[in-house]
């Protein structure tokens, strides 16, 4: 239990440095083209993994209404959430940007219950309100001292949450129609391809980039979206969903220190303030969750 528990912080860590080595690949790739080299990985990584476990890629003869729901999720569900989170980078700060993704599973309970007709709690209301606080807290202080300035980069960070619960759901609606391994390689496929366009009309950037960037590049995309998914998704047979999802928390306070550390930005005590907001949000919003509904 302890050695999951290890290996599960430590994708909590590499997520929650992803924040800050985005910010820094683009300094060196344009969103386009860091989009698409993730989904190459993503798809290298998964196609690899499939053969090495003998795991099935059969994509089974879909509804017209499923095939739609497949697009969707391909297209908003997964291209969209990448492509907008290294827009958002662009823009907005590191560590505002980790603090606005926390609230993915505040998001993700209203979308269960509107769409999946899941139990919206008491727990759940107040978590939300609380979170939200916090957001508020976030978004209304910047750097410069102004108040209530939204940067524009949270907008694009704001879809990328919207998009990223929206993936969750669509992805347990399909689920249930054809295996997880599959749908998950089909999307990225899909929207890999997609990505194509992008990283084409974007390449005049990425010609003049330095070794090193390259280098950084190709590793983490490697390690954040193809290694650590691949231990996450193992370890999570060991460890409840529900304390799981709980580590995830800890993303904002990393991308806080490394941001500090690696790119110099100072950091804000409305951030802080703001992720602790956020953090017991979630949490209270969980707890009731995972006891009615705990694995055992």
């Amino acid at each position: 239990m302890a050695k999951a528990y290890s290996l599960l912080l430590f994708c909590v860590l590499v997520w929650g440095s992803n924040f800050v080595i985005g910010k820094l690949l683009l300094e060196s790739f344009s969103p386009g083209f860091t989009t698409f080299a993730r989904f190459l990985a993503i798809v290298l990584a998964l196609y690899i993994y499939g053969k090495w476990k003998g795991i099935s890629f059969y994509f089974p003869k879909l509804t017209k209404k499923d095939l739609l729901v497949f697009v969707l999720l391909s297209t908003v569900g997964v291209f969209i959430n990448q492509w907008s989170f290294f827009i958002g980078l662009q823009h907005a700060d590191s560590t505002s940007a980790a603090v606005i993704l926390a609230m993915t599973p505040l998001i993700t309970c209203i979308l269960a219950a509107i769409f999946l007709h899941e139990v919206f709690t008491k727990n759940m209301a107040i978590g939300l309100i609380v979170a939200a606080i916090g957001g508020f807290i976030v978004v209304g202080s910047g750097y410069d001292g102004t108040f209530l300035k939204v940067e524009k980069g949270l907008w694009w960070i704001a879809i990328t949450m919207v998009t990223f619960s929206l993936l969750i759901i669509l992805t347990r609606l399909l689920s249930k129609r054809m295996e997880t391994f599959p749908l998950t390689f089909h999307s990225n496929v899909l929207a890999f391809i997609i990505s194509i366009p992008f990283a084409v009309l974007e390449q005049e950037k990425t010609i003049t980039a330095a070794p090193g960037a390259w280098v950084l590049l190709i590793v983490t995309a490697i390690i954040v979206h193809g290694f650590c998914n691949l231990i996450w998704n193992k370890q999570i047979k060991y460890i409840n969903a529900s304390k799981a999802s709980t580590l995830t928390n800890l993303e904002p306070f990393v991308a806080m220190i490394l941001g500090f550390f690696l790119l110099s930005k100072p950091i804000l005590i409305t951030q802080v303030i703001g992720a602790i907001f956020i953090v017991c949000g979630v949490i209270l919003s969980n707890k009731k969750r995972s006891r009615r509904y705990a694995i055992t």
